[in-house]
């Protein structure tokens, strides 16, 4: 009886807390299911399935939109809805983004000379303007601080180098740079290189770096983050899906952000910029219509 009012309620309550409520376990109520079964077709049996395999190999962080899209991937014709309505009876959910305390890991107080912003906000991916974005944000560890420079394509918006070290000194943000151009060289000159105007992107040597390998340097307006959206929303995305907490050790965040940034982020991870292609995949798909 408790496993029959479990199936007929779940449309409008999370199948985990119906069972909670009736001291039922979510296995034992899938097994009733199951059994059921055997006398009644379960329409939604195999998009459940892959509803939760799809979910779990996101790190629990896709919400509905991501899902639909990748049920589609898979061969399932369904609308957000539907999916909306198993996500509430199979007790699933997306990680929302929500505010937190953020050191400060911009100087722009120096004396050093800065760049006109030659991006100008223009962050599509069909923008035909060529460019990496770059930027600092910090990591927290119960051993103390590390701080992780970028290097983004908008035109992919892969991330194409980083560079994590416990201080922010020049070398930190030329590491990401040379690292990116290591992995990937664009083929013409006159990319421009975006970020904020901290001491770091304006350093002689940074700036005769770039400019020697063919990039022009631009930079945002004093105190105006949303000149480097881009940048800005990966941290945001970063701090959402993986960097969620304090961790035990500087050793285990470099493993991690590693494998975030390699083996979800830029491989497998679906970009509502991208049409919902992974930044390596939409790459790929620029290559071939070249």
């Amino acid at each position: 009886m408790r496993f029959a009012f479990v199936a007929r309620e779940r449309a409008h309550y999370p199948t985990w807390l119906l069972c909670r409520v009736l001291a039922v376990s979510v296995t034992g109520f899938h097994d009733y299911l199951r059994r059921q079964g055997q006398g009644r077709h379960d329409a939604d049996a195999a998009l459940r399935s892959d509803l939760h395999v799809i979910h779990t190999g996101s790190r629990g962080t896709y919400g509905r939109p991501r899902l639909v899209r990748a049920l589609r991937v898979c061969g399932h014709a369904v609308g957000p809805k539907r999916v909306a309505r198993l996500m509430r009876e199979e007790g699933l959910a997306g990680r929302c983004k929500g505010r937190r305390f953020k050191p400060r890991t911009t100087d722009s107080r120096h004396a050093r000379p800065v760049a006109a912003n030659l991006l100008d906000r223009r962050f599509a991916v069909d923008s035909g303007v060529p460019a990496w974005v770059g930027d600092i944000t910090y990591i927290q560890t119960k051993q103390g601080w590390l701080y992780l420079a970028t290097v983004i394509n908008l035109a992919t918006r892969q991330v194409l180098g980083y560079s994590l070290a416990e201080r922010m000194p020049d070398d930190l943000v030329q590491q990401a740079f040379v690292n990116a151009w290591s992995a990937a060289a664009p083929a013409q000159r006159g990319v421009l290189f975006h970020s904020d105007r901290g001491s770091q992107y304006a350093s002689h040597d940074f700036t005769d770096t770039i400019t020697a390998l063919g990039f022009v340097p631009s930079m945002s307006r004093t105190g105006n983050c949303w000149d480097n959206a881009v940048a800005e929303s990966f941290f945001a995305t970063l701090k959402n899906e993986e960097a969620t907490g304090v961790y035990e050790t500087k050793a285990e965040a470099h493993t991690a952000i590693a494998s975030y940034i390699h083996g979800f982020y830029n491989t497998t991870r679906l970009h509502s910029a991208l049409g919902y292609l992974s930044p390596n995949d939409y790459a790929k798909k620029l290559k071939h219509a070249a």
